[in-house]
C-alpha cells in the first residue's frame, strides 16, 4: 500500500473526519496520526481543512486549530456561511472541497501519493484527475457504519481504501487497552 520511498501528503477534511471518528466511537490523537503516516512513507505535508463560525466569541474547534497549526499541520480555514433554509431553520455551511482540491492538484507536482481523509463522493473527480497525473491516491473513511460514511464511487475510484477503524489502535486518543492501566486509589492525591 505505501512505499517508504514515496513522498506523501495528507489532505484532511476536518468536519468529515470528525464525524467519521465519532460514528466509530473514538477521538483522534493528531500527533499519533502524523506519526502513523511518518512510519509509512516520507510525509511532506499534512493539511487540515475546516470552516470556522466567526461570530462566536469562542469556537470549540479553535484550540484544536491552534494546536494543529503549531504541531506540524498546515491549517486551512475559511468563514462558515450562515443561512436560513426553506423551513426557517438556521443552517451553517462550511464546505472546504474546493480548497482541498486546489491544494491537492498543486501538490501533485511534488508528491507520489496523496491521502484524502474524507468519504465525500464529491472528491471522486479529484481522485480521477490526480490519477491521470500518475499519482497514487488513498482515501480514508469507513464502511464500518450503517450507512457507510464513504461514497461507493469514491471508494471504487481510489487506488487504496483505508477504513479508519483499521487505524484506531495507532491514532485513538484513548486506546481501548487504556482501561487496563493502573489507576490510583480514590483516597490518594496524585498531585502531591
Amino acid at each position: 500500500m505505501f512505499d517508504p520511498r514515496e513522498k506523501i501528503a495528507l489532505f484532511i477534511d476536518g468536519a468529515n473526519l470528525y464525524a467519521t471518528s465519532k460514528s466509530l466511537g473514538f477521538d483522534i490523537d493528531y500527533r499519533k496520526l502524523l506519526a502513523a503516516f511518518q512510519k509509512r512513507a516520507y510525509l511532506l505535508r499534512a493539511y487540515y481543512y475546516t470552516a470556522l463560525i466567526e461570530d462566536l466569541e469562542f469556537s470549540s474547534i479553535r484550540p484544536l486549530i491552534d494546536w494543529l497549526d503549531y504541531n506540524g499541520y498546515t491549517v486551512v480555514t475559511k468563514p462558515a456561511k450562515e443561512y436560513t433554509d426553506a423551513q426557517g431553520r438556521r443552517k451553517i455551511k462550511g464546505n472546504m472541497d474546493i480548497e482541498l482540491a486546489i491544494d491537492a492538484m498543486q501538490q501533485a507536482e511534488v508528491l507520489d501519493h496523496l491521502v484524502i481523509f474524507s468519504g465525500d463522493g464529491d472528491y471522486t473527480t479529484l481522485v480521477e484527475a490526480l490519477q491521470r497525473k500518475g499519482r497514487k491516491v488513498s482515501v480514508v473513511s469507513t464502511m464500518s457504519t450503517q450507512p457507510p460514511m464513504i461514497a461507493d464511487e469514491l471508494r471504487r475510484q481510489a487506488d487504496c481504501f483505508i477504513d479508519l477503524i483499521s487505524l484506531r489502535k495507532e491514532i485513538d486518543r484513548h486506546p481501548p487497552d487504556s482501561a487496563t492501566r493502573p489507576v490510583a486509589p480514590a483516597n490518594v492525591d496524585v498531585n502531591s
